[in-house]
């Protein structure tokens, strides 16, 4: 067998937006994880573990008991795998600050230089340390961006952030050394306050005061899921290297922009980042699944791209070899699996389109009576989605191990195959002033989206109780009763405008204008469930 190139080849998995996997899956997926040539997996959890002394920390929320994380640690070390905890100690914390039982800074920022804070903390670190061996941990400590705005401003005056950090880091870490923590820590806050809060830059010399402001024995892990070029990952190791000749990497499977995931995407932007890691030699990379806007993707949806990666790393980069050792792992070609890409491909795809945008999201969730998204669907072209039905059905009848993923994505496409341009169709009809094609959608189309939803929502219910604990899934309903409910409010209506109930249909009467940062244009939309149903999840 082929040696990695690398000391540590980790997986981190984010259970803290809403999905929480359950032992039995997280157990499975640890097993393949061995399989393809990983040693690491890196429990992203911002609340979501049980914390001694905290019964505010992760409440309702699905947590890890000490009983569970014990478990996990015994099952990776039989296996040869390091479970690694990755906890948060400054921002994205906000699921817990919400029962204002720790100070808070603002929005989602711990209050630095309050005792309770550090409290809050030595507990997070005297719980996690108690239940896995391992001696290495990740602190998080990334994207907070009121660092240092709200109480802290008002009770200590302006004080330059790397300063900020500085104090903090150091705290934290002298917690961490208590319990003999090597602690690692999310990189771009020492780029953002003088890169016009921007993290990315090309290859420069750091300022010292942001060298300095990482404290000795703090690991930076540089993070990059987005770029094509070797140059940007390139300029990025060499500044890297200045905070810390031994940074770790962390590069990025997409799972985080709706239900589908992004395989091809994710080999695009990793393989000229991972021959940036070969020339700087780095040792130790972990790819993330992120589960941004309520974790609705599978985290087995990303296999093709996790073992094309795990073979990169040993110097296979032969296609039909990788393929064939997908099959002979999961039982299920590699290229079928690759379908699941698809159902953001087959349309949305032309000349301007992001390649990671999401139309098996935003057409699934875009209001047909407002359509503040109707400008990114492309006419006449639900129709393509039928054939992609009938492949992914197939692939679900052949599969028992990952059945519920192809259901779940044959079910959303087939109702894409009504509702991605319903809204389209809707407003054309009413400008045109066409009386039947109103009818029609109000007694078949409309009846036949909401029919199709709910056998959707029905088999992903059932796909995240295979994969997930039950908490979180209370937003997947609120989601889809929320379309579901708009649906059969335009299709009344639809009716009570033919009746003569309704003179005119107010909504349709409003033009739509290129709504800028969401769909298929110029964005990947995590924020787009804030916009067209509310608010539901962080």
């Amino acid at each position: 067998m082929a040696k990695n190139r690398f000391d540590t080849f980790g997986i981190m998995l984010d259970m803290s937006r809403n999905s929480v996997m359950k032992l039995s899956a997280l157990k499975e997926y640890m097993v393949y994880m061995k399989k393809m040539g990983y040693n690491a997996l890196f429990l992203y959890t911002e609340d979501t573990y049980e914390v001694d002394g905290e019964p505010y920390f992760g409440y309702m929320r699905g947590r890890y008991t000490k009983a569970e994380m014990k478990e996990l640690d015994a099952y990776g070390a039989s296996l040869g795998i390091e479970v690694i905890p990755c906890m948060q100690t400054l921002a994205h914390l906000n699921e817990y600050l919400r029962w204002n039982k720790a100070p808070i800074d603002k929005d989602d920022v711990l209050l630095v230089g309050e005792e309770r804070t550090y409290e809050l903390i030595d507990h997070m670190f005297a719980t996690l340390s108690e239940c896995f061996r391992t001696r290495r941990i990740h602190i998080g400590m990334d994207e907070a961006h009121s660092l240092g705005r709200g109480a802290y401003l008002d009770k200590h005056g302006y004080e330059p952030t790397p300063s900020i950090m500085k104090k903090h880091l150091a705290r934290v870490k002298e917690i961490a050394e208590k319990y003999g923590y090597t602690p690692m820590i999310w990189s771009d806050m020492f780029f953002r306050p003088w890169n016009n809060h921007k993290y990315y830059t090309k290859k420069c010399e750091m300022p010292k005061e942001y060298i300095d402001a990482l404290p000795k024995g703090v690991i930076p892990v540089y993070w990059d899921y987005y770029h094509y070029d070797f140059e940007i990952y390139d300029g990025m190791m060499h500044n890297h290297r200045q905070l810390d000749k031994n940074f770790w990497f962390a590069g990025g499977a997409w799972t985080w922009t709706g239900y589908m995931p992004h395989n091809d995407f994710t080999l695009e932007t990793m393989l000229p980042a991972f021959e940036a890691l070969k020339k700087y030699r780095v040792k130790n990379v972990m790819i993330t699944l992120w589960g941004d806007d309520g974790g609705e993707c599978s985290r087995y949806s990303v296999l093709p791209s996790l073992l094309y990666l795990a073979e990169v790393a040993k110097g296979n980069t032969d296609e039909g070899k990788i393929k064939a050792k997908f099959k002979r792992i999961f039982g299920v070609e590699y290229d079928e699996f690759m379908l699941l890409d698809q159902l953001d491909h087959i349309v949305g795809s032309g000349e301007g389109a992001e390649k990671m945008a999401n139309p098996s999201k935003y057409a699934l969730v875009s209001d047909t009576l407002y359509g503040f998204l109707d400008h990114s669907i492309e006419p006449n072209a639900a129709h393509r989605y039928i054939p992609l039905t009938e492949s992914l059905s197939t692939v679900a009848k052949k599969t028992r191990r990952f059945r519920p993923v192809f259901d779940t994505a044959a079910k959303l496409s087939s109702v894409l195959e009504i509702k991605y341009d319903l809204g389209l169709r809707l407003r054309a009809a009413y400008n045109a002033g066409d009386r039947d094609a109103l009818l029609k959608l109000a007694k078949e189309d409309y009846p036949d989206a909401i029919r199709r939803l709910n056998v959707f929502a029905r088999t992903l219910e059932k796909q995240w109780l295979w994969e997930n604990k039950p908490a979180g899934l209370e937003m997947m309903h609120l989601r889809h009763a929320a379309i579901r409910e708009r649906l059969d409010y335009t299709r009344r209506t639809i009716l009570a405008y033919l009746d003569g109930t309704l003179d005119t249909i107010s909504e349709l009467d409003e033009g739509i204008l290129p709504e800028q940062g969401y769909g298929v244009s110029t964005h990947y939309g995590n924020a787009l469930t804030e916009l067209v149903i509310g608010k539901l999840t962080n």
